[in-house]
């Protein structure tokens, strides 16, 4: 596979610089059969959008362009829809926009802002949601809200086992013969997005308390596991299940599988921020599972 790579879009990334991946899935140099054909796909990530003046990120090490990430959407929606052969879809990988937009009363109306540029697009979109998705809004809202993009899965007939539950937001889809992308909800078992009375947000803290003894849950510090912290997730034994499913039904197909979602890992010699995309493209089933 033959990857062409431009700098992904977010929020960090300075005014007039346009950000994207796209991934050509075609045989290497060679022959040509009649079969050859051209795949692509688009990734945006971390575009964060608030009506905000410039800013730093939690460390104070890297300027955030609050308002300008409109601009990098705008300039990657516009690269899209001029290819020659557009992309089969998008992937937006979450972090749609930025926490602040709940401190100041603005979540609704800075993602109708965002929602309304990627109508341009003339691909579909599939929505990734990531922390600042439950800063801004409950996993009820996020439900039935534009950024439920569920309806675009795939349904295999006589495998019901591939369907996703209701509990959890993932599904699959098939942008193109024998490659079966996979989206994860990795807020699944998380605090955040859900009623403090529930039993769900009750079983996560216990879990977050028994690995991580800070009073700020948000603090890695002193911790041998550092992802359990408060902004995190995970998944539960019923997705994991499932995805397990759907990979057994991809590995009997002998079909490739993209898994993509929001995986936040801390690792400050590698990258300022600590965070990490989970984003593991085309690898046989059994390799991904591992």
């Amino acid at each position: 596979m033959n990857w062409r790579h431009q700098p992904v879009c977010c929020s960090a990334c300075p005014p007039g610089e346009n950000y994207l991946e796209i991934m050509d899935a075609k045989p290497e140099p060679g022959p040509l059969s009649e079969s050859s054909e051209l795949f692509s796909f688009g990734v945006i990530a971390d575009i964060q959008y608030a009506d905000l003046e410039d800013g730093y990120n939690f460390q104070g090490s890297r300027r955030r362009y609050y308002r300008h990430s409109l601009l990098h959407l705008q300039g990657a929606i516009e690269h899209w829809n001029k290819e020659s052969s557009p992309p089969s879809c998008v992937l937006q990988l979450g972090d749609i926009i930025d926490g602040y937009n709940a401190q100041y009363q603005a979540s609704e109306k800075s993602l109708e802002l965002i929602m309304n540029t990627f109508q341009r697009l003339k691909v579909p979109v599939h929505h990734t949601w990531g922390n600042h998705e439950f800063y801004n809004f409950s996993r009820d809202y996020l439900t039935n809200s534009k950024l439920n993009t569920k309806f675009l899965e795939d349904q295999i007939a006589h495998h019901p086992e591939t369907v996703p539950s209701e509990n959890y937001y993932a599904y699959h889809f098939v942008p193109f013969p024998k490659f079966r992308f996979i989206l994860l909800d990795a807020y699944d078992m998380s605090v955040l997005g859900v009623d403090q009375s529930s039993p769900k947000y009750q079983q996560c803290l216990k879990i977050l308390r028994e690995h991580n003894p800070n009073t700020e849950l948000n603090s890695p510090q002193g911790l041998a596991e550092p992802q359990f912290v408060q902004f995190n997730g995970g998944f539960s034994q019923e997705q994991l299940n499932w995805l397990n499913e759907v990979l057994t039904f991809s590995d009997r197909n002998q079909e490739k599988v993209v898994i993509k979602s929001v995986c936040r890992i801390r690792g400050p010699a590698w990258d300022p921020e600590g965070w990490h995309f989970l984003f593991q493209p085309l690898l046989p089933p059994a390799t991904a599972t591992t």
